[in-house]
């Protein structure tokens, strides 16, 4: 479903004298993701996780230069058809609890996400009523605005707008930070059975235990390099 072939990616920016300065975060990246398969991105930070997910979704900077070669179901990712994939056919699930609109209340938010991705008014509503028990958040919580929200219930809306809809690409970039053990669990457990319907997901994430016990693969980052992709089973075994 997803190819990434040696992908790269600078920044440029001007100092005193408008002398231009780039910097790499990310060179010769690769990784491929099938249907049905959960890969789980590891690595330091500053490794360029939340880089490859931006690029995939192409919300990156405007000065960021990107190279390389990224396809989705077979074609290429240009910035026309990730505009009319994005939020329909590929979802985030950002790191930043920032991205939610504190302008509009919670409920709104995530049937917003269902409708986008294709679902008729009623359904959206129906839908966005699903995700909020799903995530244990109480129906009330759909009149909140983001403000009211703790951190990790704002974590949990993300993770119900980014799954709400029909997407078959799931990017999500530290699903579990702030959350309970519990709740990490099932919001896991959540994306495997995601996976299972035969969507891709793509999990960046700092807990590589908890990682291993949802995932098929595992991609490993290190100075914005792929150092390795193995199954997760050779992970399991070296433990």
């Amino acid at each position: 479903m997803l190819d990434v072939r040696n992908l790269s990616v600078w920044f440029s920016s001007y100092s005193h004298g408008l002398r231009r300065h780039t910097t790499q975060a990310i060179r010769g990246l690769d990784l491929h993701l099938e249907p049905g398969r959960i890969m789980a991105v590891v690595g330091q930070s500053g490794a360029g996780k939340s880089l490859l997910a931006h690029a995939l979704m192409g919300i990156l900077p405007r000065n960021a230069v990107v190279r390389g070669e990224m396809t989705f179901k077979g074609q290429p990712l240009t910035s026309e058809r990730l505009a009319a994939l994005r939020g329909r056919e590929i979802a985030l699930i950002p790191q930043s609890v920032a991205y939610l609109n504190p302008l509009l209340r919670v409920g709104a938010q995530i049937a917003r996400a269902a409708r986008l991705s294709g679902h008729r008014d009623h359904q959206a509503r129906a839908a966005a009523a699903e995700a909020l028990a799903r995530y244990q958040l109480q129906p009330e919580v759909r009149q909140w605005f983001p403000f009211q929200l703790s951190g990790g219930m704002a974590r949990r809306v993300l993770t119900a707008t980014a799954t709400v809809g029909m997407a078959d690409l799931l990017l999500a970039d530290e699903p579990t930070n702030g959350l309970d053990d519990a709740t990490a669990r099932e919001t896991l457990g959540h994306l495997r059975e995601l996976a299972d319907t035969g969507k891709a997901v793509l999990l960046i994430t700092h807990d590589i235990p908890a990682a291993l016990t949802v995932a098929d693969e595992v991609a490993v980052f290190c100075g914005g390099v792929t150092v390795e992709v193995a199954p997760v089973a050779t992970f399991q075994a070296s433990r």
